[in-house]
């Protein structure tokens, strides 16, 4: 089994805009003062750039273009509603805001199987979404797929025996705990794990502050560190630039690199900088727009293809 991957699958936005049906718990989420083509305008260029600094390190990465006629305005964030495997299976998640269920597409697949991809067998939970129970892809699920162990914040989007149910169908061991983040005043649910917590072949980003039970803090770190992760840790202020929200891919030659966006890597400070490159180096573009409207990051952004080759 292999952590990182060189294929991403990324989906170019046409109705990119802040999702009203997701803003309910997702507190990253703001409004901007700019008509929706606008917004859009600025997230397809966001895209842009950002495809040509990963493509330009080696990494291969096959965009989708979203259809307009879905009006799908978070479809820039394909890893909630699938996620590839080694052994060619595919598993299809439930959504918790009822616009997002229409971005899962069979075309993505045939586009993949016309790469050279090939896809076994489709593990399909999106019936849970009748009970109004939900799991949201990688962004609820954290993978340590060398050592098979999966870690999941429990929020509205991300339910206990769904996520168990996963583990067994996958074989991966279940580590749960609850994250939270200060809105108003109140401890709220953070609504996807890997906005506070990023895992990388030989460490972790992770924003330990936001595990308020001593008890399941200490069971994450425990885990983390004897599966051979360096705890790397981020503040609260410092999650909320997204510097949580990070993935490693692999570029030419193998070569590993720490995808973030600008304003994660500009809320970082030269220590955690320097723990970082210890492991590989990092590569960050600007996603103002889509941070700010889209409440989702560098990480949410990638699909990662595990599948084998035919």
């Amino acid at each position: 089994m292999h952590q990182t991957t060189n294929t991403i699958l990324m989906i170019r936005p046409v109705n990119f805009r802040m999702n009203e049906q997701t803003a309910v718990n997702n507190y990253f989420q703001e409004d901007l003062d700019l008509k929706n083509a606008e917004i859009n305008k600025k997230a397809q260029d966001e895209f842009d750039a950002y495809v040509d600094k990963l493509r330009a390190v080696g990494v291969n990465v096959i965009v989708v273009e979203d259809k307009a006629s879905l009006d799908t305005p978070d479809s820039i964030f394909p890893n909630n509603w699938v996620s590839f495997h080694e052994n060619g299976d595919i598993a299809l998640y439930p959504m918790f805001a009822e616009n997002r269920r229409r971005e899962r597409r069979e075309d993505v697949f045939l586009r993949l199987e016309q790469e050279g991809f090939k896809i076994n067998n489709i593990i399909d939970y999106t019936s849970a979404e009748d009970e109004g129970l939900f799991l949201e892809g990688t962004g609820s699920l954290l993978l340590d797929r060398v050592n098979e162990i999966a870690y999941c914040a429990l929020s509205p989007r991300a339910d206990e025996d769904l996520f168990i149910e996963f583990c067994e169908d996958f074989e991966y061991t279940p580590v749960v705990f609850t994250a939270n983040q200060t809105v108003d005043g109140k401890r709220l649910p953070i609504y996807h794990t890997n906005v506070m917590m990023c895992l990388a072949e030989t460490f972790a980003v992770i924003c330990l502050d936001t595990i308020d039970d001593k008890k399941e803090r200490k069971n994450v770190v425990s885990n983390l560190e004897k599966n051979n992760k360096k705890v790397i840790k981020i503040t609260e202020a410092q999650m909320h630039q997204f510097a949580g929200n990070m993935l490693q891919v692999k570029g030419k030659d193998d070569k590993l690199y720490l995808v973030m966006s600008q304003a994660a890597h500009d809320s970082l400070t030269p220590t955690q900088i320097q723990l970082i490159e210890a492991h590989c180096p990092i590569l960050s573009s600007s996603l103002e727009t889509i941070e700010t409207c889209g409440g989702g990051s560098a990480r949410c952004m990638m699909a990662e293809v595990f599948l084998p080759k035919v």
